[in-house]
């Protein structure tokens, strides 16, 4: 699993924040709104979730945690430690039958 830095993160959620405290003041606004949106989607695909809320709820725990914590947290682990166990291509086995 691959994790933002704690820094880009911090950015993007007080980018939201304050984008959001605007709209809230001018929600007829279109720009107001599109920029918004432009930075919860940003902040979503930051911290891998699907709704900006929940992308925000996200962000404020990862930066109030350790990285352990928060992978256990996710109930995640690091990916990468998976292709050290696997076989070498060459001993690979095939599913494909041989005639």
């Amino acid at each position: 699993m691959l994790l933002p830095a704690k820094a880009e993160v911090a950015r993007q959620l007080r980018r939201y924040r304050a984008w959001e405290r605007v709209m809230l003041a001018a929600p007829a606004d279109r720009e107001v709104r599109a920029t918004f949106e432009d930075s919860g989607y940003t902040l979503c695909v930051l911290m891998g979730k699907r709704c900006a809320r929940e992308a925000a709820d996200a962000a404020e725990r990862y930066l109030r945690s350790s990285l352990g914590s928060y992978l256990q947290e996710q109930g995640g682990r690091p990916h990468g430690s998976g292709a050290a166990r696997r076989a070498p291509p060459w001993d690979r086995r095939s599913s494909a039958r041989r005639h």
